[in-house]
């Protein structure tokens, strides 16, 4: 009986641990609950295609719709060839058959009603080198016409996939971009995203990620916790990243360059 328990009060603390950080998102939220009046303009602080002749690729993120943002963000990718006339923005949704959407869009648009952050910058020759290979890993992403909202595929799925299949576009995405670990049905050792380190994940439910960018990750259910040495910083589940570094915009180092390790 005492065995019992003390395995059901464990459960009730973990559980407890876990939720905490979602549940402190839906106290501190306040965003608008309905999608049609939820405001989608561009925050203005992406390029602007007509003053920016480079090349462009970027990933953003930002905090998912309605309830769904206590837990997890959403993330897309953004991209503009040299002399381009706009932006393309590729994402997944949860409506629709086809999952994948490519438009022409400013990059920089709020996700109804909540800022977005910018997770990574590419210009110039390193972006136009790396735009024919994102194209055509979207093209053939594995999940066109499946979306599953937990633990994936989902939209974080998608844009871990495709960094993933593309040399040179390593990409460190928050922990609370639940689906981003989501490997399929078959694969249970990858590479990160951010090309640094390895992850193991069963399904997106259960897994362990570690690298030198990412840090240490432990996924319970879809729910990550850890930790970023080189971003002084924890990960807490819906929460995601606190720290007193920056993590997203720090790029990888070449590795005889020890200085570089402290810059972000």
């Amino acid at each position: 009986m005492k065995t019992a328990l003390k395995t059901l009060l464990s459960l009730i603390i973990a559980s407890a641990m876990l939720l905490a950080g979602p549940m402190l998102m839906v106290a501190c939220s306040s965003s608008n609950s309905d999608w049609r009046t939820a405001d989608t303009s561009s925050v203005g602080v992406a390029p602007l295609p007509e003053e920016t002749p480079e090349a462009v690729v970027q990933v953003w993120g930002a905090r998912a719709f309605s309830w769904r943002g206590a837990f997890a963000v959403h993330t897309w990718i953004a991209t503009k060839p040299a002399n381009a006339t706009s932006f393309t923005v590729h994402e997944v949704v949860g409506w629709g058959t086809n999952k994948v959407r490519s438009r022409e869009t400013q990059p920089d648009r709020r996700w109804y009603g909540n800022d977005p952050a910018l997770l990574a910058d590419y210009r110039g020759a390193e972006a136009a080198a790396i735009i024919p290979d994102i194209l055509e890993a979207i093209e053939d992403y594995p999940y066109q016409s499946t979306y599953v909202i937990w633990p994936g595929p989902n939209s974080n799925t998608f844009v871990s996939w495709v960094i993933r299949q593309v040399p040179e576009f390593d990409v460190v995405l928050p922990n609370n971009a639940i689906g981003k670990d989501y490997l399929g049905e078959s694969t249970f050792v990858a590479a990160t995203p951010s090309d640094s380190g390895y992850q193991v994940s069963l399904w997106g439910y259960l897994g362990v990620l570690a690298s030198l960018r990412e840090g240490l990750e432990i996924n319970v259910l879809g729910l990550s916790f850890g930790v970023d040495p080189l971003g002084l910083g924890i990960k807490i589940p819906g929460v995601g990243q606190i720290g007193l570094r920056d993590p997203w915009m720090y790029r990888k180092p070449p590795l005889d360059d020890l200085d570089s390790l402290g810059s972000l």
